[in-house]
Parts: C-alpha cells; structure tokens; sequence
C-alpha cells in the first residue's frame, strides 16, 4: 500500500467523515448504506445527505449468513444516481464476511462509479485486507480492536481517485504542505490530517503489531481465531435454549447467539457478575462474543457453561 494513500486519525468515525464530507456531491445524488452499519457512520451519512439533499437509500445485509448473497441485493438497490455506497467488510452484528472487492466491481460497471467506503473496524487485525482495501475508495479502522492496541488512534486508507476528487474538511497544521509548495494542503492522504496527535499511541499501536507479527502473518492469525470461535460456535449447538445467530461456524471472531427467553442485556449482566463479559446487540437483539488470538479453550468452555445455566434457569 502506497504511505501516500494513508492517513492517520484518531477512529473509524473520523476516518470515514472526514473524506467523504470533502466529496463533490450534488443535490439530488444517491448515498446506499447496508442495514448492518454502525449508527455512528449512518448519522454522519444521514446529517451529509440533509446539508446537501442527497438521497438516503438502504439494502439489507443484516440477515444474511454468506457474504456472496449481498452482490445481488447490492446491483437491485443501486439507483441511477447513486453515487456512494457504505459497507462494512466485517459486519459487526452479525459477523458475516463481505466480498469488498467484489462489491467494487459492481459499482465500477455503473454509469457513475460510486465510490466506496467501507467501515474496517472489525477487520483490521482480524481478516487479511490488502485486496479490500486497495479496492475501497475509503477504508478506515481503528487501533483498539483487533489490533490490541491503545485506543484513540487509527487509519483510513484512499484511493487514488478520491484523492483526486475529494477536497479537505476539517483542516490544521497537518493538512498542509510546506509553505514554499505551490499547492497549500498536501495531494496526498495527509491533507485529512488535522492536528497534533498522541505520540505515545503510535508506540503502543507498534507495539501491539509488532506481537501480532511475531504471531504469525494474516491468514495464520486469521485460523487461530477461527478454530476460536468454530470451538464456541459447536458448543453452543449442543446447548438447549440457545439459538446462534449463523447457521455456521463465523469466519473470523465475532460470535452471535441468543437465549431463548431472556433478554441480551440481562445475560449480558449476569455474566458480568461472573467476570465473564460478552456485549449485547439492540438491533437485531443478538449477544456477540470476541474469541481473540488469546482466547485459550479454557475461556471458552467457561462461558458456554455459564450460558448453559442461564438457560436452564430461564
């Protein structure tokens, strides 16, 4: 990847925003987001399309267990004037992987191209991106996930058109270029800067992907949290009262089920109490369990019998 592509920020939310608020939309364009993103992209989606009269579309994601089935749902909800469409690559309610770089293709054979941007929080660290990304217009993460890294800083990746396309937004010290340059803001990713960040972030970041590295390369690290989660996903299908959420084992970490009967946050706080903490999902009402690289067989076994009792006494 090249480092002129690269900026750095400080989450997922900025990363998004602060690019595609510099997009040449007009009013009357097309913004189609899948049902399965994070309310804080949406709103910034949202509240763009209301300054400039652009039009909110959805496609729904949300209920799908194989990535593949989105490309058709994606071409019906396309409209003529759409002109960006907002995905995540790993969806974080439900886990499902989404072909990024397929979805890409679809929208290079629309008469407008729409650009693309994709919401990386749950991939980074967790999934090999190298083909998503370079296939994104935007592709922004996060540190704190993932990556096991301190929270407060990340990266969004742009493509060269955007880079081409895209004015800057909210603007600082960093976004411009050396005073006896004839342009004032940087032609690369970095007019997205705006101003001092916390070094002492960038040495933990590097810190944690250098253990990462020492761990073994995307795709090994990749299986390790597969047969993580594929070891909680069969448990918990020899469990009464406990519906998962794929009706196979995940392809990374993130783990969806229910119990049949009780409420996801009340599990959620049962748990707690047992020092055994997992999230719960408000839409759709799902719980989500991580099995990170560190997850050890032991945790696992753990939490599926402590959901084995909840479920017996429900």
């Amino acid at each position: 990847m090249a480092p002129g592509r690269l900026a750095l920020t400080e989450n997922v939310s900025s990363g998004c925003v602060l690019p595609l608020w510099g997009l040449p939309f007009e009013a009357g364009d097309g913004v189609l987001i899948s049902d399965a993103e994070h309310p804080g992209v949406v709103a910034a989606c949202r509240e763009l399309a209301r300054r400039l009269g652009l039009r909110v579309g959805y496609f729904c994601v949300s209920d799908l267990s194989s990535g593949q089935a989105a490309l058709a749902r994606l071409a019906a909800a396309l409209q003529p004037r759409t002109r960006l469409v907002v995905l995540s690559h790993l969806l974080w309610n439900s886990g499902v992987v989404m072909p990024i770089r397929a979805v890409a293709a679809v929208l290079a054979a629309h008469p407008l191209q729409p650009w693309l941007m994709v919401d990386g929080a749950q991939s980074m660290g967790s999934l090999p991106l190298a083909e998503a990304a370079a296939a994104a217009d935007i592709y922004a993460f996060t540190g704190h996930k993932w990556l096991c890294g301190p929270e407060g800083l990340g990266t969004v990746v742009l493509s060269e058109r955007l880079l081409e396309q895209a004015s800057p937004t909210l603007i600082g010290w960093r976004s411009l270029a050396p005073q006896e340059a004839s342009d004032t803001f940087h032609r690369d990713a970095r007019r997205f800067e705006v101003a001092t960040s916390c070094v002492p972030l960038q040495a933990g970041l590097r810190q944690s992907m250098g253990w990462l590295a020492q761990v073994g390369d995307h795709q090994l690290r990749l299986e390790s949290l597969q047969r993580n989660s594929a070891r909680l996903w069969h448990a918990l299908q020899d469990q009464q009262g406990i519906t998962t959420r794929l009706p196979h084992p995940p392809e990374a970490g993130l783990v969806g089920f229910r119990l049949n009967g009780l409420g996801c946050q009340e599990v959620v706080e049962r748990l707690g109490s047992q020092g055994i903490w997992i999230r719960s999902l408000d839409q759709p009402p799902w719980l989500r369990a991580c099995c990170h690289l560190f997850t050890v067989p032991e945790e696992v076994d753990r939490l599926v019998g402590a959901l084995a009792a909840l479920a017996t006494k429900r």
